[in-house]
């Protein structure tokens, strides 16, 4: 079924359920009836974060429940990372920290050659069946290694971080509810322990970002509390990109509510911390931090507050390829081609980028397309 079609039909249903009329449902969220009408007939995809939870919040239900996800996808590279999700969800619900699972480790360099294959390959990839392959195996692997190896345990610990990011990128990029935030709040248990400011940030701004639409307050409170904890901090490289990070989460949230001042001004403090980067440096948790990744962000946030014609001359002058990530070069292209499909003179061209996304990132870019209800190519 067209995903347009199917969100519409959702959304009637859920009105219908709630007794709300078509007009009342549209000035409760923000839009015009005539807007609402012609998305529920499937006639205008719904483009933006900000009104897909303007929707479910008018209807006082979850995104999901608009958008149907999860659910097991019919294309075969989207059932393959389906099909690993039991095995993640059981080992991020069964494993504790300081608890031997009942295996034996096998020695700390081989698990961490591997944490780094899943770093360096398969996310960078945005492979997100072969990740979730390997996280379930890895992360009972490490929790031996803890209890197991002392002498490696501050290695273990990133170790595992390094994994639950994995974990909760690739759930909540299947659409699956609290899983995401579970593998954020393990990830900063470990932070906790090491108890160094970059890795307490990275935590952060892993919770923020796990959090989803339904978090979207507390994003913007976890990052700016963050950002106050790290303070001086930020003298130190490392520290640098994770607080470059969190202004990104806050501007994100700022978006989603339509705050273009708050957007912007987040925006620019990044972007300062990124001119501020010395040239040789760590890629500190692989976040990619820099000027590059902020001017993909800034088209990201351009097309989140529906400003149509000016996304693309923003992007102008963005390089996506220069970031190994093919997430993050899938979004861009996602995130331009939505601006420019809404608009009747550029739809061809929107087309064009929708199709470029889905070549770079397909398990990436389908998933979002059946989480937000986005325009499917």
């Amino acid at each position: 079924m067209d995903e347009n079609n199917a969100l519409g039909r959702r959304l009637r249903e859920v009105r219908a359920w709630r007794q709300l009329s078509l007009r009342a449902t549209a000035e409760l969220a923000g839009l015009s009836h005539g807007y609402l009408g012609q998305i529920e007939r499937g006639e205008k995809p719904v483009t933006s974060r900000a009104t897909l939870e303007a929707l479910a919040n008018a209807l006082r239900v979850n995104p999901t429940e608009l958008t149907g996800s999860p659910y097991a996808p019919t294309d075969p590279i989207g059932s393959d990372a389906h099909a690993t999700l039991r095995e993640v969800e059981a080992a991020l619900s069964t494993l504790d920290l300081g608890l031997d699972p009942g295996v034996q480790a096998r020695p700390f360099q081989e698990l961490a050659s591997e944490v780094n294959h899943l770093n360096a390959v398969l996310r960078v990839a945005a492979d997100y069946a072969e990740q979730g392959k390997i996280v379930p195996g890895l992360l009972t692997q490490l929790h031996a290694a803890y209890v197991q190896q002392p002498e490696n345990r501050k290695g273990v610990l990133v170790a595992l971080i390094h994994v639950f990011h994995s974990a909760a990128v690739l759930t909540k990029n299947q659409g699956v509810r609290g899983w995401p935030v579970m593998a954020a709040r393990l990830a900063e248990q470990c932070a906790q322990e090491l108890e160094e400011p970059e890795w307490l940030g990275f935590a952060a701004w892993l919770r923020g970002h796990s959090s989803g639409s339904q978090g979207r307050e507390q994003q913007r409170l976890l990052s700016l509390r963050a950002l106050d904890q790290l303070g001086g901090a930020i003298d130190n490289p490392n520290a640098a990109q994770v607080a470059g990070m969190l202004h990104l989460n806050v501007a994100l949230a700022a978006a989603a509510r339509r705050d273009a001042e708050s957007t912007w001004s987040h925006l620019r403090e990044a972007e300062q911390l990124a001119l501020r980067l010395p040239r040789e440096r760590e890629n500190f948790g692989f976040l990619w931090f820099g000027q590059d990744n902020v001017g993909i962000w800034r088209v990201s946030l351009a097309t989140e507050l529906g400003e149509g014609g000016k996304v693309a001359e923003l992007a102008k002058g963005v390089r996506p390829s220069s970031i190994p990530a093919k997430a993050r070069q899938g979004m861009f292209y996602a995130d331009l081609g939505r601006a420019l499909v809404a608009e009747r003179k550029t739809r061809d061209e929107g087309l064009r980028a929708l199709l470029t996304a889905e070549t770079i990132a397909p398990q990436r870019v389908r998933s979002v397309d059946r989480i937000t209800g986005r325009h499917a190519v």
